[in-house]
């Protein structure tokens, strides 16, 4: 268990931080962004968790947990010289999020558009995690093209941002109050 007791050490003074295997970075290096991106998420999570209720609260809750995993898993590079083994995302985090993704699904009517973030307040926070799930999937596949990164790792990063849309419409009254996008909508309309 980890175990606070000074929260500033100003070893990051000069634009320098630690990975979880000791070594120093740049704050601004591609894996601290991807970490970082991760914990972005979470808080985003945090805000939607706010309004959200029952199953869909605790599954909130377990991806919140599962993140700080996953941030852990990136914090520690692969290793590639047989070094001790460190906290990594597992296969059953992905299935889990799977299971939850189909039995949501399985009671939303299919779309026939584009959803837009909105129609609740739990709703229009998931969608805000969801885009900034996605960002930190970018970052890292960009970091996977560059350093190893666990498949594991961004399996679980694209299948959350699959859970976190389908959870939007879940929470939107199981799609009632889905906001459709109407393309074309406001051309030529003037105020």
């Amino acid at each position: 268990m980890v175990r606070l007791t000074r929260i500033y050490t100003k070893t990051g003074d000069k634009g320098e931080t630690s990975l979880g295997d000791g070594s120093r970075v740049p704050k601004n290096a591609l894996r601290v962004e991807a970490f970082g991106t991760v914990d972005e998420t979470n808080a985003a999570i945090g805000l939607a968790r706010l309004s959200a209720k029952g199953k869909l609260d605790q599954m909130l809750a377990r991806i919140q947990n599962d993140l700080f995993d996953l941030g852990a898993d990136l914090c520690v590079p692969e290793a590639t010289n047989g070094a001790r083994t460190r906290l990594r995302v597992a296969e059953t985090q992905v299935t889990r999020l799977e299971r939850e993704i189909d039995v949501m699904n399985s009671q939303l009517k299919a779309l026939d558009s584009f959803v837009l973030p909105g129609g609740s307040p739990v709703s229009a926070h998931l969608h805000l995690a969801r885009a900034v799930a996605r960002r930190a999937e970018r970052l890292m596949v960009e970091l996977s093209q560059r350093e190893m990164v666990g498949d594991t790792a961004l399996r679980y990063i694209n299948r959350l941002s699959d859970h976190l849309f389908v959870a939007s419409r879940y929470a939107n009254a199981k799609g009632a109050r889905d906001v459709l996008w109407k393309p074309g909508a406001n051309r030529g309309k003037s105020e």
